[in-house]
């Protein structure tokens, strides 16, 4: 178990380096002003954003301020475990903040400018 372990930190390593290697090699060939981990950061927001469900979600918010899970599920007529998911997915990519009072957890979007990501897909869509 321990030569696993130690064969998994290895690989890691690696991945790190070739992940690190290739970012530079990457940014030296493009001739941008942006930062890689900027590129970074902005695809995986993006990619959270880029679902149904939570383009629905942001514009839910965007519409309403803040609102419980339940509240979400119910009026997106989805499971509740579906909401929470798609919301954990929003809140690990800092779309949405969590505010919990008691028993339940509301959420709201971090910055407004989320809703305009959406509204821009819908005016060149």
């Amino acid at each position: 178990m321990i030569l696993l372990n130690e064969i998994a930190k290895i690989k890691n390593k690696e991945k790190n380096y070739c992940y690190e290697l290739i970012s530079s090699i990457f940014a030296s060939l493009m001739n941008t002003h942006f930062k890689i981990e900027f590129l970074d950061n902005a695809t995986e927001t993006l990619r959270a954003v880029a679902h149904p469900i939570r383009m629905t979600i942001i514009d839910l918010l965007s519409k309403n301020g803040e609102l419980s899970v339940t509240e979400i599920h119910e009026r997106l007529d989805i499971e509740q475990a579906i909401a929470s998911h798609h919301l954990r997915i929003l809140k690990s990519k800092n779309v949405v903040k969590v505010n919990r009072i008691g028993k339940n957890n509301y959420y709201d979007l971090l910055h407004p400018d989320f809703q305009e990501i959406v509204e821009v897909l819908i005016r060149v869509s």
